[in-house]
C-alpha cells in the first residue's frame, strides 16, 4: 500500500509548509523552503543504442532508487514527466514497468499535476498573440510570411505538422504554420533549464517569434505578455513529489525530448533533490550519443552539478539487434549474437569515459534472458575490465538491485571523478559540430547543405555563443536509423533551428520530426483496462 505523500516527504526532511498536496500521493514543492545545501552524489542512467522499445532506462533508475533505499541509503529518483505522445503512441507510459513502477501510475502518465497543460496552453498564448498581432495591424507590423513560432499539443498528430492559419476569417491574412509536440518545443527545453520563475520568464521572452515587413526581429518580450505567462507558469515550475511502488521518494518535473533538445528532468528539480538526498538518480533519454552528451555539454555546466558515476544500461535484446537479429526475434537465445553487438556497448562505455566520469554497465535482464547469453556478455565484460552488475529488478523488484546498488556505492566510494565537456565554449560553431559528431557520434567527418553552412558562416556574434544541441535518431550512433552497431559515416547537417530562448543552434540530421505520428497499431487501440 502506498503512503500518504506526507510521509514520503517526512523521509526526505521537507517541511510542512513547503508541501503542496495534489491529493493524498502527489505533491509540488516550494524549493524555496527548503534550506539544506547540495551534498548528494549524482548518478546518471544513460543507454546503448536501443531498440524501438527502449531498454528500461527508467525501469532501472528506479529500480536502483529502491534498491539504495533497500540497503539503507537515502536516495531519490528524478525523472522526466511522460508525454502523452509516446504513452498512447509506441513506447507506452513513462513510469517504468514491472515490479518498477512510479505511484500514481496512471496518474503520471496522464494529466499529473498539469505541467505540461500549462507549457502548452503557454506557448499557445504566445501563437494566439502573435497572431492577434498580424490582425489588429499592430505597430509591431509582423509579416505573415516571417512567422516562425509554432504552436503544441501534447500528442502525436502527423496531420498537424503543417497547418494554413488564417487571421480574422476567411478573408483575412494567411500563414503558413505547424504544430509541435509540447515535448519537443522550445518552451520546454528552456522550462528545464531554468533555475527559477523569473530565468523561465527571461528566457521565454527572448524567443525569436516573427519579423516585421521591414526585416526586424520580433520577440516574446515585444508582445508584452510576461505578467499573463508567470501567472500560467508559476506552479508549473515547482517540482512533483511522488514515490516508487516500493515508497522509495521521486521527483518527476519536466521532459523534453533527446533527439531534438536535451532530454532530461528540469534542473530544478536536480538541484532540490541534491540538497535533499545522499544519492540521487537522474536520467537522460535515448542513449549516451543523445541525451548523456547534452546532459554533460549543456545541462552540466548550467546547473553547476556534473554526476559522480555513469550508469551505462544495456539489454541483450538490444546487443542482439545491434548483432543482426530482426526485432520480431529478439526474444530467441543467441549468445553469438550478443557477441556481434558487443562493439556498440564498447563504444558506448568509451563515449562516457572520455567525460573524466566513472562508468558502471548495468546489465537490464529480461524474462526472455538465457544464461548463456547472460555468461557471454558477463565474460566479454571481464575481459574489457569493465565494471558491471546485473539487474533483474524489472522481474525480482528491490531485491532484484540490491547487486547493482551496492556496486554503485562501492564505485562512488572508490572512484573519483574528474569531469570535462568535450565542447569547449572557446570553440567556434563548426568546431563544436565536428567535436560531437566524431567523439560522441564516432563519425569521420561532418558535410553540410550549402546554405546551412552559409546560414552558420552569418550567425550573429550571441547566436555563436549557443550551444549545439544536434537532432538526430536515437535508433543509430549515425544520422541514419538503419544503420546499427557501430557504423562507418558521415554526419549530414541538412537544417538549422535557432533557439533564442533557450540558447541552443540545433542542427537537423537525418529525418527527425517534431511532431510525431501514431504507429499503425497505436497502444492507445491496446491498453488494458
Amino acid at each position: 500500500m502506498a503512503e500518504n505523500i506526507e510521509r514520503i516527504a517526512e523521509k526526505l526532511g521537507i517541511p510542512r509548509e513547503g508541501l503542496i498536496p495534489y491529493g493524498r500521493h502527489i505533491a509540488k514543492i516550494d524549493p524555496s523552503l527548503v534550506r539544506n545545501e547540495r551534498h548528494g552524489k549524482l548518478i546518471l542512467a544513460t543507454a546503448i543504442t536501443p531498440t524501438k522499445a527502449g531498454e528500461g532506462k527508467t525501469t532501472t533508475s528506479i529500480g536502483l532508487a529502491d534498491g539504495l533505499s533497500r540497503i539503507g541509503k537515502k536516495a531519490i529518483a528524478c525523472l522526466r514527466e511522460p508525454s502523452l505522445g509516446p504513452v498512447f503512441g509506441v513506447k507506452g507510459g513513462g513510469t517504468g514497468g514491472g515490479k518498477e513502477t512510479l505511484f500514481p501510475e496512471d496518474d503520471i502518465n496522464l494529466h499529473f499535476t498539469g505541467d505540461i497543460h500549462a507549457l502548452t496552453s503557454a506557448n499557445n498564448l504566445i501563437a494566439a498573440v502573435v497572431d492577434n498581432e498580424i490582425y489588429q495591424k499592430s505597430d509591431l507590423d509582423i509579416d505573415p510570411d516571417q512567422v516562425f513560432f509554432p504552436r503544441a499539443m501534447d500528442m502525436n498528430d502527423r496531420s498537424l505538422r503543417h497547418v494554413e492559419t488564417c487571421v480574422g476569417g476567411k478573408d483575412g491574412p494567411k500563414h503558413d504554420s505547424s504544430f509541435v509536440i509540447t515535448a519537443a518545443s522550445e518552451l520546454m527545453a528552456i522550462f528545464c533549464l531554468s533555475k527559477n520563475l523569473e530565468e523561465f520568464l527571461d528566457r521565454t521572452e527572448d524567443i525569436l517569434v516573427a519579423k516585421s515587413r521591414a526585416g526586424k526581429d520580433v520577440f516574446v518580450r515585444d508582445l508584452k505578455i510576461r505578467t499573463a505567462l508567470a501567472k500560467l507558469m508559476e506552479k508549473a515550475l515547482l517540482p512533483n513529489l511522488v514515490q516508487t511502488a516500493n515508497e522509495t521518494p521521486c521527483l518527476v518535473h519536466g521532459g523534453p525530448f533527446a533527439n531534438i533538445a536535451h532530454g532530461t528532468n528540469s534542473i530544478i528539480a536536480t538541484d532540490l533533490s541534491l540538497r535533499l538526498a545522499d544519492y540521487v538518480v537522474t536520467e537522460a533519454g535515448f542513449g549516451s550519443d543523445l541525451g548523456m552528451e547534452k546532459y554533460l555539454d549543456i545541462v552540466s555546466p548550467l546547473q553547476e552539478a556534473s554526476p559522480d558515476l555513469i550508469l551505462m544500461v544495456c539489454s541483450l535484446r538490444a546487443l542482439k539487434l545491434h548483432g543482426g537479429v530482426a526485432f520480431e526475434n529478439l526474444s530467441v537465445p543467441d549468445a553469438e549474437a550478443v557477441e556481434r553487438g558487443f562493439p556498440n556497448l564498447l563504444f558506448h562505455v568509451r563515449n562516457a569515459s572520455q567525460y573524466g566520469i566513472p562508468v558502471l554497465v548495468c546489465v537490464n535482464l529480461f524474462p526472455s534472458d538465457e544464461k548463456m547469453e547472460i555468461q557471454k556478455l558477463s565474460s566479454l565484460l571481464k575481459k574489457e575490465g569493465i565494471d558491471f552488475a546485473l539487474c533483474s529488478s524489472y522481474k525480482d523488484g528491490p531485491d532484484g538491485a540490491i547487486a547493482l546498488a551496492e556496486k554503485t556505492v562501492a564505485m562512488l566510494e572508490e572512484t573519483k571523478k574528474d569531469f570535462r565537456p568535450i565542447v569547449d565554449d572557446a570553440m567556434d560553431v563548426f568546431q563544436k559540430i565536428e567535436t560531437i559528431a566524431r567523439k560522441t557520434y564516432g563519425a569521420s567527418g561532418v558535410e553540410y547543405a550549402a546554405e546551412i553552412k552559409a546560414r552558420l558562416e552569418n550567425l550573429s556574434s550571441e547566436e555563436k555563443r549557443f550551444s549545439v544541441c544536434i537532432s538526430k535518431t536515437p535508433n543509430s550512433l549515425s544520422d541514419d536509423a538503419k544503420k546499427l552497431n557501430v557504423p562507418n559515416h558521415v554526419l549530414h547537417v541538412k537544417g538549422l533551428r535557432l533557439f533564442h530562448g533557450a540558447r541552443f543552434l540545433v542542427p537537423l540530421t537525418g529525418a527527425i520530426t517534431t511532431m510525431p505520428g501514431l504507429p499503425k497499431d497505436p497502444l492507445a487501440k491496446r491498453m488494458p483496462r
